[in-house]
Parts: C-alpha cells; sequence; structure tokens
C-alpha cells in the first residue's frame, strides 16, 4: 500500500485520537465497519477460537498479522516468547507502544532465516493468500520458517452459507472462481486503499492443500458461525515438483 491508512486508524486510536471507525467494501456484501475499540480487545473479549489459540501457543511464537498486537500482549504478559509481525509499520509502531518487547515490520513472504515453534495466524489467516491458488505457496512459506516440531495455528471460514437460499440450497457458479475468493477495500478519514484481495476457505480444502504440502492439518475447534481453527504440522518433507 502506498498509504497506510490502516496503521493510520490504529496509531489514532492507541494515541487518543479516535473519532471514527474503518469502513469496509466488500465485493460479496454491503458496506461494513471495523470498529478500531475491537482490534485493541483483551483476551476475555477475544471469540473463543481465539482463546483457544492463544493457549496452545508454545515456542517461539510469530503473531502473523499482528495488528494492534493483542494477541501479542497476551502472550507476553503470559511470559512467551512472541514477535509481533505485521506489514504496516503503523501497526508495529501501535504494538511497541502497547509494550510489546518483540516485533517486526515485515512480510510474511519475505521471512527467510527465521525459524518458529508457532506460527499464530488469526483473524481469517488464510486471508493474506488472497487467492486460492496462492494457499499452497502460502503454506509453502510458513512450513519454511517451521521447527520440525512447530505447529502453525490458522482460522477462517466457509462463506458457503452466503449462497444458501431460502431452501437451504447454494448457488455457485462452477465457470467462476472459488466461492471464497473476496475482494475488499479499507477507508478511513476520506481515503480508501487500493483494493485487494482476500481468501476465506473452508476446511476440506485447506486440509486437501496443505496434506499436498507435506503437512497435517487438524480440525481443533468451530466457532458458532461457520469459522474454524486449524492446527498444521509438518507431515514430511516434500520433494520438487517442478
Amino acid at each position: 500500500m502506498t498509504e497506510d491508512i490502516y496503521g493510520d486508524a490504529l496509531l489514532d486510536f492507541q494515541q487518543g485520537n479516535y473519532s471514527e471507525d474503518i469502513t469496509t467494501y466488500s465485493s460479496i456484501t454491503e458496506d461494513d465497519s471495523i470498529p478500531l475499540a475491537y482490534l485493541f480487545r483483551t483476551f476475555s473479549d477475544m471469540p473463543k477460537l481465539e482463546q483457544i489459540a492463544l493457549n496452545h501457543c508454545k515456542g517461539n511464537i510469530l503473531d502473523i498479522g499482528a495488528g494492534a498486537g493483542s494477541h501479542s500482549l497476551y502472550l507476553q504478559n503470559q511470559q512467551k516468547n512472541v514477535t509481533a509481525l505485521d506489514i504496516s509499520k503503523g501497526a508495529i509502531a501501535v504494538c511497541q507502544q502497547r509494550g510489546i518487547s518483540q516485533s517486526k515490520a515485515e512480510d510474511i513472504w519475505t521471512l527467510k532465516e527465521e525459524k518458529y515453534d508457532t506460527l499464530l495466524a488469526l483473524m481469517n489467516g488464510t486471508g493474506i493468500c488472497g487467492k486460492l491458488e496462492n494457499l499452497g505457496p502460502f503454506l509453502s512459506q510458513l512450513k519454511s520458517i517451521l521447527t520440525t516440531n512447530g505447529q502453525i495455528l490458522i482460522d477462517s471460514s466457509d462463506i458457503i452459507y452466503m449462497f444458501e437460499d431460502e431452501n437451504g440450497d447454494h448457488w455457485i457458479d462452477s465457470e467462476q472462481a472459488y466461492y471464497g475468493e473476496v475482494t475488499f477495500q479499507m477507508g478511513y478519514k476520506g481515503k480508501k486503499t487500493p483494493k485487494f484481495d482476500w481468501l476465506y476457505v473452508d476446511f476440506n480444502t485447506l486440509q486437501r492443500c496443505a496434506n499436498y504440502n507435506g503437512l497435517h492439518c487438524e480440525l481443533l475447534a468451530e466457532g458458532e458461525h461457520y469459522d474454524y481453527l486449524a492446527k498444521l504440522t509438518i507431515l514430511y518433507k516434500t520433494k520438487n515438483r517442478s
């Protein structure tokens, strides 16, 4: 992004300059908003799936897409070794201002040398992929920075319900892209981000893709509205398929 609208909004809230929330524009729903206060929530205010994921974290932890750092802050307060990672420099500045001792303003796709025991990707962690075709490369990238006995804790939602009619049937055009591929745009204080792709993936598709890329995929928990939490671990070393 040329402008860090997301980071600007987080910084405003952190520094006491809150005046409005982030507006979201989506290819599949009406305009919505992200309440900034929710991004600064405590453990007790987090959804059940997030609480389960945080309680499963162990070892050297990387919080991918940390945002305002609420997950990292909780883990740090639990004496866990956690690093907050976000592509937004504003978000990482907020993490630092909130007292998170280890943070990186980097893109998860570029990490190479580090190794982690837990990779934490919450608030629809598969969204980073953008398109279904990127899910395999994304999982392969995560696997490359995972210790041998490490784990990936990732959540998503199966948005098939959005294509359900009054009879319970699902209407999806087989000629079109995977139904979980969504285009988003964020707006804040009169500015908008460029449109970006975001991926919601059903568990079976995630599991198949994980297995193909040498990862075992286990369903840890299901939420109240088609959302789920998965745990991925290294199954075997993938061969070069080029």
